[in-house]
């Protein structure tokens, strides 16, 4: 399936930060939109500023417009800021100081969690695993397993990166469906 690409992409003028308040914050939020649902779309979890420019989303070769290195800032800034005021709702997480590296959160990590519970205690899973009635709940997982295993391949969370695949458990281990454990080999779970 490809990527749809906004209408605005098409548009030179989006590729020029806009001076006008109102204009801009649309902008932004259009700019926002189409970096998460590429990143969304690709898998793609974490992003080098100066790779960014020539990345498809940043760099349209077939109008011959790219966004500028501070824009693209200021386009990540806005993302960052989004969680600001409303806890845990950010999307962008900055990796250094010089801002050059960053984490981006197309989905929060409650909601990745939700979604390996979901699957962890679906009951047409116990064909696949002989464990409880419930699936696979009290089965132990290996990091590796949970998200690049044959049995996860077709779910959403399958490739997710180890931090988000992290967060994501921490955030079920708050609610008391999983714990964390530490294996000879690196670190596993246990669901509830």
């Amino acid at each position: 399936m490809s990527f749809e690409w906004p209408w605005q992409y098409n548009f030179p003028p989006f590729f020029t930060l806009q001076p006008n308040v109102d204009t801009r914050q649309k902008q932004l939020a259009a700019w926002c939109s189409l970096a998460l649902s590429y990143c969304r779309h690709h898998k793609l979890y974490t992003l080098d500023v100066l790779e960014a420019q020539e990345s498809p989303v940043f760099n349209n070769k077939k109008i011959e417009r790219k966004l500028s290195m501070e824009a693209i800032q200021v386009v990540f800034e806005e993302l960052r800021k989004k969680g600001k005021f409303i806890p845990f709702i950010w999307n962008l997480e900055w990796l250094d100081k010089n801002k050059s590296r960053c984490l981006v959160m197309w989905r929060r990590p409650e909601e990745w969690g939700k979604l390996m519970y979901q699957w962890v205690s679906r009951e047409d899973l116990i064909f696949m695993i002989s464990v409880s009635r419930n699936g696979m709940v009290n089965a132990v997982f290996t990091l590796y397993e949970l998200s690049n295993g044959d049995d996860t391949e077709g779910e959403e969370f399958h490739g997710l990166e180890e931090w988000m695949l992290l967060r994501s458990l921490q955030a079920l281990q708050a609610e008391g469906k999983a714990e964390i454990i530490t294996m000879d080999d690196g670190k596993g779970v246990k669901f509830f």
